[in-house]
């Protein structure tokens, strides 16, 4: 269930290239990477709800339909993606972003703001140009988020 007037993190760089075309999509062709606090990443997990239903974890699916609609945020997970943009067997967090979450992200949150158009730009020559190990050297360095208990493990999927 992916809701229209929310605001997305996505965490993974490759991830947001094929969502948007390595910023060439129309509407999309400026790619900005938004550093938010771990305080502000961590209360959005808190207060998420799982954007599709899964047995076992809700009561059923009426009970899960009402805690999405009150949630100030949702989790999902989309496969990863290659340099190629194709997907891979793990898959990466998604956090939407909404009602009370999304003015916290914007006025509290948000730490820095840094239009990463060129260097998406810069990758995508590389990745076009067939020299993969160029534009490796390019991308963010970016690690599985640790969590205390490992309580996003039985979410994942």
């Amino acid at each position: 269930m992916c809701e229209r007037g929310l605001t997305w993190i996505k965490p993974s760089f490759l991830w947001m290239m094929y969502r948007c075309g390595w910023g060439t999509e129309e509407g999309q062709e400026t790619v900005l990477a938004v550093e938010i606090t771990r305080e502000g990443f961590e209360w959005a997990l808190a207060h998420a709800c799982l954007s599709h239903y899964k047995h076992g974890l809700h009561a059923d699916r009426a009970t899960w339909r009402r805690q999405l609609k009150r949630a100030p945020s949702r989790m999902q997970w989309d496969p990863e993606r290659d340099l190629l943009l194709r997907p891979l067997p793990h898959r990466s967090l998604q956090l939407g972003l909404a009602g009370e979450a999304t003015r916290l992200y914007a006025d509290e949150w948000t730490v820095r703001i840094t239009d990463v158009t060129a260097l998406a730009h810069a990758i995508h020559q590389h990745v076009r140009e067939g020299d993969l190990d160029a534009a490796r050297q390019f991308l963010p360095h970016e690690h599985p988020y640790p969590t205390q208990d490992g309580s996003l493990a039985h979410l994942h999927r």
